[in-house]
């Protein structure tokens, strides 16, 4: 079904792989020696320049500002926010001097649009999005016409073009257009005409072959890739490009279905070969100047090749708490208890609570385990093709009226009304089906929230503990199964009982498309290049500027406010999604939820962290004098003289020493591009995190466009870390500045005190400048 080739890929015309052993002998996949003179093309080239033949290669450097292909220095062509991060973006970019948006930028509002939270703190920021749009010329997309990456599918990818967005999801590659989720910083440069840094990524080729087989849908592809490359890294910060003659047996729709969940692998970006019916989607939708073939040189070099056969894809599960967790449906209907105990030992693990009870063998019922909820929506979901499958499912069945639910979120209007012609919209409703508009809530926690206990079933992107909306600090569990909208369909038509498509008659749809472009241009408010430049924001009561933010002092102490040994966590657990986000323009309110399900008592540590470090800045300020100081600054005072001798003095050594707080965790920064995940920790006073690694690079940029030091830590077998033990770092300012990669520190335990060495991966001389200022507003403010 899946199979992954570690070693460099030579690729032939686009369809025969070569696998590279040793420096000069060419295998194929057979494991036979291949002798390049016998190959069906005139040149073979060197692995430097054969690089230069994927497609993702030639996309880059178009894009390329530097000049060097090893450092790149990436313009993208278009930006997208949704909102709950483009208030916090245009309120950046503001403050570092914004005129005009340079590039367009599409404001959508699919994420907080049914959410009831706060009052009217939701519809605020909505009304801020159009004023931003008018005032420097964006494009303004209102709440229910689309969820964000419909709506750049439909109307602003174009084979060759890359798009940034500042949400993790931002994958267009099927439509031949490289999208790279990152935090709302890394917009705010592009905003400001400055430049994406990043080194030059690996590429992986996905080479399809083969035809899935009925009932298989793309979710099923995608969750057994995830499945096969996330826990061993396989494609991580690299780019996937799909090849090979599998992919003209998928339709566009099936294409982005497998595209937009690439995410979840933690890859940088995606790229697709591009065909007759990519040139087909685009003329449906008006845009026919927006197509290129797109395909690899005569020979092209891989950094490794990941193989699927489509037609060997069965229907597919991921188990909470991850989509890399899967099973095939079947391998689930034929061991249930034992894969449901599997399950729960680990999800207990996760969710680090004795007081919550998980259980999911108690929803096997004859043999079978049932589900109480049934969603497909959002980017991954919501798509034409998807529904229609679903409509045909349950063309003349029923929902029942016992605990199950069934709810089918189309991911735009236009879909929507092509639903409706269609005739799939009635069949739906009439088997029971709740039809709702486009909005993203299913997909992190802020719609369709389950009862205490349910399983859910979701064509959606993730399932990471509490996404689904449950609170555990008031002991509620939930839980969500990833699966195909044709299995969901399946399911509900069996009462609940799990059941892959693959198991049911019935006959796909007919999908042949009509795009009613009409539904935007009636709505949409289209400013790129006409900003109304006296018009002025509209501000909401919660909408409030980002606090002050000092630059790096020359030493740091720093106090564990959190200590996480999970094998991976993620930015939900860092700064929960749902309800949470409904403050997300008003920096301290959304900061008193910073890791609030996972480690509740480190905002009332951090605050205490924080106090002591505002009594410091008033000790240097003359505000204050020594005999007033707190036991607790005191006392922090003479742990910084106890490790740095050159001070003989605590004002001194208060003077020249910054206080604030880390977070250890062992490979933080799963899922989301959210930026709040690193901006609440400097809220509250954060100033590092320390991983064994990083599990995104976006979440690596994040923590330190907001100033924060990215430490790596080697695991020293005789260190331990715990909350409230004390890390001081001297000469911090000048490790930066000096360019160091090893930076040495002196923990205070209550064991005594040691060394600990820690790393800081190359750091580019923006990133530096950025850390030094003590944020990026900071940076540009200075500059």
């Amino acid at each position: 079904m899946i199979r992954l080739i570690e070693n460099g890929i030579y690729l032939i015309q686009g369809k025969q792989a070569l696998e590279v052993k040793d420096t000069n002998v060419l295998w194929d996949l057979n494991g036979q020696t291949v002798d390049p003179e016998q190959l069906s093309t005139e040149e073979f080239p060197d692995r430097e320049k054969a690089r230069k033949n994927t497609m993702a290669y030639q996309i880059l450097s178009r894009h390329n500002a530097s000049g060097n292909m090893d450092d790149l220095k990436i313009r993208f062509d278009a930006l997208t926010s949704h909102d709950i991060t483009y208030v916090g973006i245009v309120q950046t970019a503001r403050a570092s001097g914004l005129k005009e948006f340079p590039i367009p930028y599409v404001l959508t509002n699919c994420h907080n649009s049914l959410s009831a939270v706060g009052g009217t703190i939701n519809e605020d920021d909505h009304v801020f999005g159009l004023s931003a749009a008018q005032k420097y010329g964006g494009i303004y997309v209102p709440a229910h016409q689309a969820v964000i990456h419909q709506y750049m599918r439909e109307m602003m990818t174009g084979c060759g073009s890359m798009i940034l967005g500042s949400d993790s999801h931002t994958r267009y590659g099927a439509f031949g257009t490289m999208g790279v989720g990152e935090g709302g910083p890394e917009l705010v440069k592009q905003l400001l005409s400055k430049t994406y840094d990043v080194k030059y990524p690996g590429v992986v080729a996905i080479y399809l072959e083969g035809k899935p087989r009925p009932g298989v849908g793309p979710q099923d592809v995608a969750l057994a890739i995830i499945g096969a490359v996330f826990k061993n890294g396989f494609v991580k910060n690299k780019v996937m490009e799909f090849v090979g003659p599998g992919i003209e047996n998928l339709s566009v729709d099936f294409r982005s279905g497998i595209d937009v969940m690439t995410t979840e692998t933690t890859c940088l970006s995606s790229i697709w070969a591009t065909d007759d019916q990519v040139k087909k989607y685009y003329d449906i939708h008006g845009r026919s100047e927006a197509y290129a073939k797109l395909e690899p040189g005569e020979v092209a070099y891989y950094d490794g090749m990941v193989m699927v056969d489509l037609s060997k894809i069965a229907s597919m599960i991921a188990m909470p708490f991850h989509p890399s967790n899967t099973f095939t449906i079947a391998e689930l209907n034929e061991n249930p208890y034992d894969i449901l105990k599997q399950v729960e030992a680990e999800a207990r693990k996760q969710l680090d609570n004795p007081r919550i009870k998980f259980n999911l063998t108690d929803r096997i019922v004859k043999g079978r385990l049932h589900v109480d909820q049934a969603i497909v929506a959002g980017c991954a979901g919501g798509s034409f093709e998807n529904i229609m499958d679903v409509a045909a499912i349950l063309d003349s069945q029923s929902v029942g009226n016992d605990y199950l639910s069934f709810s089918v979120y189309p991911s735009s209007q236009p879909i929507y009304y092509e639903l409706i012609k269609r005739g799939a919209i009635g069949k739906l409703m009439q088997a029971g089906t709740l039809i709702k508009t486009a909005f993203c809530g299913p997909c992190f926690g802020a719609g369709d929230v389950p009862a205490n206990g349910q399983f859910s079933i979701r064509h959606t992107t993730r399932n990471f503990p509490n996404r689904e909306g449950s609170k555990p600090g008031e002991l509620q569990i939930s839980s969500v199964a990833l699966m195909d909208a044709r299995s969901i369909a399946a399911t509900v038509i069996r009462g609940g009982q799990l059941t892959p498509a693959t198991e049911i008659d019935f006959t796909p749809a007919e999908t042949d498309y009509e795009f009613n472009a009409d539904i935007y241009a009636k709505r949409v408010y289209q400013g790129f290049g006409k900003p109304l430049l006296k018009s002025e924001l509209k501000f909401g009561p919660n909408i409030a500027d980002w606090p002050e933010m000092i630059a790096l002092p020359e030493n740091i102490l720093l106090k564990f406010a959190a200590v996480i040994h999970d094998p991976v966590t993620t930015t939900d657990e860092l700064i929960p999604s749902g309800e949470t986000s409904s403050y997300r323009s008003n920096p301290l309110r959304l900061a008193e939820f910073t890791l609030s399900r996972k480690e509740p008592q480190y905002v009332e540590r951090a605050k205490g962290v924080q106090a002591l470090e505002k009594e410091r800045r008033s000790l240097v300020a003359g505000a204050k004098d020594l005999a007033g100081l707190s036991d607790g600054l005191r006392g922090l005072g003479e742990q910084i003289l106890q490790a740095a001798p050159a001070y003989t003095h605590l004002q001194e050594a208060l003077a020249n020493t910054g206080i604030g707080t880390v977070i250890y965790a062992v490979k933080p920064g799963d899922g989301s591009a959210r930026e709040q995940a690193a901006s609440c920790q400097k809220v509250l006073g954060g100033w590092a995190n320390i991983a064994q690694e990083y599990a995104t690079k976006r979440y690596r940029s994040n923590l330190i466009n907001w100033g924060m030091l990215p430490f790596t830590w080697d695991n020293d077998p005789e260190i331990d870390f715990h909350v409230d033990d004390v890390l001081f770092v001297p000469g911090i300012r000048q490790s930066i500045i000096n360019e160091a990669a090893t930076i040495t520190g002196q923990l205070f335990t209550a064991h005594g005190i040691k060394e600990v060495k820690l790393q800081l991966n190359p750091l580019t001389q923006d990133e530096r400048e950025i850390i030094l200022q003590g944020s990026l507003i900071n940076y540009y403010a200075a500059n």
